[in-house]
């Protein structure tokens, strides 16, 4: 896989290490069990697959390319280049501007960009009706493209459905970025749909089989559908597809309960007519990261840490899955770490930050569960295990933590 030049203040010291040595130990990613780091009075269990992916590093590798290649030229990134503040705010410290926030609402007015400005395109993608406005005024829109190869996967799974006669069903956020990219070049091809979860697939389930009427439909999905949508005639064959960093098992099931609906209404035998087999278009990082949670709920802690951007989807649902049984928190760097006893950690549910009571003092030897979102720098987890070990006040040397983790074979 292609090694990307991203800025050293991304790497870590710590994860650097860990990674590598799993790499080496197991090349073809079969072994999602985590890495153990003993510093005696702490414990780490740090997941085998997190932090950035390759779409992520490939988009930052391309944005600080944009930025030394142009010196004297205005930078524009069309929105957040990925749900990371450290990241975003490190480009916008390099000049670069955002034309619109993460829910498409203008900054900037387009008739303010001229030709040879710079415009960045996030990982997301982009929505074809923003190409179009930036190619009429005379912007590059493909110099400094950065869609993650597997959102365009997903784009080109789409066309194929569209020419095959397929409605296409996007499994994602309708306000999400790349759900809003997707369901642009969807509709192109074919009538298209934004489901956001199992709940709005059982409600569509029950439109198809005439258990809701086609005024239901309308009511419901509203803003979730294509222009001249007709429920009737678009859901007698479907294919799904998804936002990549939505829940890979939750897609599954989605496409899984779509499936048992149409051999109810059409039977076993004529299934292949009226459903496709879309498993392939699942994001490859997301799946490993979420397979690595997994690995970590096998395991006994006191609780688990999840780093990342509180507006960043993928890493939401590694909190999802976490929370089911540890305590909990999503901190988006080292300074919601204010003390041992406080902590302030994003809640998924009320999409508020709270400041908990964090007992860190009172656990004599606490193991901790620790992973991060695809769009986290390693070198951000890397300072919140430092500020874990600073708050302990543990007098091991990192280095002689990590030389006792590379001395003896992963855990099996």
């Amino acid at each position: 896989m292609k090694k990307f030049e991203i800025p050293e203040f991304y790497r870590s010291p710590i994860i650097s290490q860990v990674k590598a040595k799993r790499k080496l130990e197991d090349p073809r990613k079969k072994d999602f069990t985590p890495s153990l780091l003993d510093f005696g009075t702490v414990r780490f269990y740090i997941a085998r697959h997190f932090g950035f992916c390759y779409g992520v590093e490939n988009a930052i590798e391309i944005a600080y390319q944009a930025i030394a290649e142009n010196p004297d030229k205005r930078i524009f990134l069309l929105s957040q280049m990925i749900h990371n503040p450290a990241v975003n705010a490190d480009l916008l410290s390099h000049g670069i501007q955002f034309i619109q926030d993460t829910k498409g609402n203008q900054l900037i007015p387009w008739n303010d960009l001229h030709a040879d400005d710079i415009v960045i395109i996030p990982a997301f993608g982009t929505t074809l009706e923003i190409e179009s406005i930036l190619s009429d005024i005379g912007v590059n829109v493909s110099k400094y493209n950065t869609t993650c190869p597997f959102v365009e996967k997903v784009w080109n799974r789409s066309e194929k459905l569209g020419s095959d006669e397929h409605t296409i069903i996007i499994h994602g956020k309708h306000n999400h970025e790349e759900t809003r990219a997707t369901f642009s070049h969807s509709q192109e091809n074919a009538p298209a749909l934004i489901l956001k979860n199992l709940e709005e697939a059982k409600l569509l389930g029950e439109l198809i089989l005439g258990q809701r009427s086609t005024s239901d439909f309308y009511e419901l999905f509203d803003g979730k559908y294509s222009q001249g949508f007709e429920p009737e005639k678009h859901l007698t064959k479907i294919g799904v597809v998804n936002q990549t960093t939505m829940l890979a098992t939750e897609t599954q099931e989605i496409t899984d309960y779509l499936r048992e609906v149409m051999i109810q209404k059409y039977g076993e035998e004529t299934i292949k007519e009226h459903i496709a087999d879309t498993r392939d278009t699942l994001c490859y990082a997301t799946n490993d990261n979420q397979s690595a949670t997994y690995g970590l709920l096998e395991k006994e802690a006191d609780f688990a840490l999840v780093v990342g951007g509180y507006n960043s989807s993928n890493t939401t649902h590694l909190v999802e899955l976490l929370e089911e049984k540890f305590t909990t928190y999503f901190i988006k760097d080292k300074e919601e770490l204010a003390d041992a006893q406080t902590i302030h950690s994003f809640n998924i549910h009320t999409h508020e930050l709270e400041t908990l009571a964090f007992k860190l003092q009172e656990l004599e030897q606490p193991t901790i569960i620790i992973t991060s979102g695809a769009s986290c720098p390693d070198s951000i987890v890397d300072a919140v295990i430092q500020r874990i070990l600073e708050l302990k006040q543990v007098t091991l040397p990192i280095q002689t933590a990590i030389d006792q983790f590379l001395s003896v074979k992963s855990e099996n």
